[in-house]
């Protein structure tokens, strides 16, 4: 039997993103599984979504789109559902990274979200126990699209040696994630840069933070605690940001030698181990 819990649209994406689905299925004179064939599901999934108990995937949202010829109206608001999944004090957070014209970071433990593969993005997200990981992971990645846009920002990552040696996921999730780093080194729009062990002492040894640059708002200042994010425009925050940043980027090594620092590490630490070989 089709489920047919009601849905109030106002109470989040999520919900609204449900009860348009029922809507124009029923529009269409479909059932829950009529459209499950359509789109390659069961209509039991149909159903978790319509009751805004399962979230809706990009691709599950464009199937749809094609199935009822919405003109792309599920494409379009899977972002803000997706978004809605991410940790409430990070949500404010991920509007401000979208609109942003320039990214300018320090991570002195981990790879960039933005930069991160679905993989290393799941090992990083699983330390917190969340209890919806898949959903979150899913959220991360498509953060990850302000950089596919016919605009995307200028993103600049300045990122400690050591999270290139820090071994997430293991030895195939790491070597993966090397490797997408290194895939950025012929796009104009994303300019990585390593922070070398020999620097030594540096500008934020305190610990990692992002400047956001916009068009026609304020510069913000965005770093983390264990629990939650801080965000703020207060000029005197963003101008020692600013300072120390120009200063870690002076200690880092430049792009092209941080991209041969970044491929000598997943060769001599993720690349191919002896049992690998020995198979071959």
């Amino acid at each position: 039997m089709s489920n047919i819990r009601d849905l109030d649209p106002s109470a989040s994406p999520l919900d609204y993103y449900g009860s348009e689905l029922r809507r124009l299925r029923e529009e269409a004179n479909l059932k829950q599984p009529d459209l499950g064939r359509l789109v390659y599901c069961t209509g039991s999934l149909i159903g978790q979504i319509e009751t805004a108990k399962k979230v809706p995937t990009r691709e599950f949202s464009e199937r749809v789109d094609a199935a009822l010829l919405t003109g792309g109206v599920f494409s379009r608001l899977v972002g803000l559902v997706l978004r809605s999944q991410l940790p409430a004090w990070f949500q404010a957070y991920a509007e401000l990274e979208a609109k942003a014209a320039y990214i300018s970071t320090y991570q002195s433990q981990l790879v960039y979200g933005l930069l991160q593969t679905e993989a290393y993005a799941r090992s990083v997200l699983a330390t917190g126990l969340p209890k919806r990981l898949s959903d979150l992971v899913a959220a991360r990645m498509e953060r990850q699209r302000i950089l596919k846009r016919d605009r995307p920002p200028m993103v600049w990552v300045v990122l400690d040696e050591a999270a290139l040696h820090r071994p997430i996921g293991g030895h195939d999730v790491m070597r993966n994630q090397l490797e997408r780093l290194l895939s950025y080194s012929d796009q104009r729009w994303v300019r990585v840069q390593v922070l070398p062990y020999e620097a030594g002492e540096h500008a934020s040894l305190i610990g990692s933070f992002n400047l956001l640059r916009f068009d026609d708002d304020p510069d913000v200042v965005y770093t983390e605690d264990v629990i939650s994010g801080h965000t703020t425009a207060n000029p005197e925050t963003v101008r020692e940001a600013t300072l120390r940043y120009a200063h870690l980027q002076a200690s880092a090594l430049s792009v092209e030698d941080s991209a041969e620092l970044i491929l000598r590490v997943m060769e001599e630490r993720y690349g191919e181990r002896p049992e690998e070989r020995a198979v071959a």
